[in-house]
């Protein structure tokens, strides 16, 4: 079941403020993130496409060159530049909202939907895309089972809870949009 923000991000012209897309890899930002969009009538951006865009290099190298610290900063500048472009739908990393900075920027700034899916679901839509650093060589349900038990806590901060399942994604834009009503 949803859960409704504190404060409303609709105004008479349109909304006031990003709304960005938080939760684990695979539960579907990117997808949900752009049929919201299109509900909405706002842009769509997804934070991962823009940081690969201006370190000029896959997310995988940056990792591979910088380590998952290097990855998290420029991860944050890059969320910090699109939200300061004023409203969209943003889908970020699984990781970003783990990250204090960034975290508190979105908050303070954007209204955060927590999408949120079963372990199953997730290492099924995971197994479908080879391009996940966190995962090269390992046990995706290990590796998925670690990452939410110590990011939950952090996703639990969004304004907006909704969860995801084997069904259709439109299923999961509608709850957040009946969330936002």
């Amino acid at each position: 079941m949803a859960s409704r923000p504190d404060t409303a991000s609709v105004t008479n012209d349109g909304f006031d403020r990003s709304i960005v897309l938080v939760g684990m890899m695979g539960v579907g930002k990117s997808t949900i993130g752009k049929l919201l969009a299109g509900k909405l009538g706002l842009a769509f951006v997804d934070s991962d496409e823009e940081i690969e865009k201006a370190a000029g290099m896959p997310i995988s190298e940056i990792f591979d060159r910088f380590g998952e610290e290097g990855f998290r900063d420029g991860e944050r500048r890059v969320i910090a530049r699109l939200i300061a472009e004023g409203p969209k739908v943003i889908a970020t990393g699984g990781g970003a909202f783990i990250n204090d900075e960034t975290r508190q920027l979105i908050k303070v700034q954007c209204l955060a939907v927590w999408i949120d899916a079963d372990i199953d679901v997730l290492v099924e839509r995971v197994s479908r895309r080879s391009n996940r650093p966190l995962l090269v060589g390992k046990d995706p349900r290990t590796v998925l089972s670690e990452l939410m038990a110590k990011r939950v806590p952090f996703y639990e901060q969004a304004d907006i809870h909704v969860r995801s399942d084997s069904g259709p994604h439109a299923r999961t834009v509608n709850q957040i949009l009946e969330a936002l009503a």
